[in-house]
């Protein structure tokens, strides 16, 4: 009978220290079998605007504003995933784990970075947190 592995959730963002984390969980925590999962959480959309929405034009740039800040953030997104994924893929090549080795899931999702993250550990039942620091000492975290 196989044995699964740990279900590793990670969460990724532009920062330094997300990356730092991301590489310590890969080279000293994550062994063949787990599956690790890359979360990133995009911020959510502004719900009001501070343009002038009495005017018909200024609802219509506020709208579009909307749009591009939700585009631009879609693109982050990818970017940030995509750069966890290569990281993954390097390490697996690296330590000989291509095949047989860890298995690695992204979810995006959207929302407040602390309430989403707790609630995907409790959603995707994650045996693991790994996440950085931001700098922060013990206390603030």
């Amino acid at each position: 009978m196989e044995t699964e592995g740990r279900r590793i959730l990670v969460a990724v963002d532009e920062g330094d220290e997300s990356v730092h984390a991301l590489r310590w969980c890969l080279a000293n925590f994550a062994a063949p079998g787990d599956t690790v999962v890359l979360l990133y959480v995009r911020p959510p959309p502004p719900t009001y605007s501070l343009l002038d929405a009495s005017a018909p034009l200024g609802y219509l740039f506020a709208e579009e504003a909307t749009a591009a800040i939700d585009g631009y953030s879609r693109e982050v997104a990818e970017s940030v995933v995509q750069k966890a994924r290569k990281l993954c893929a390097l390490y697996s090549r690296e330590y000989g784990r291509a095949n047989g080795g860890m298995k690695v899931e992204v979810k995006v999702s959207v929302g407040d970075a602390r309430s989403v993250i707790c609630e995907m550990v409790d959603e995707l039942g994650a045996d693991v947190l790994v996440m950085g620091s931001h700098g922060y000492g013990l206390f603030k975290r």
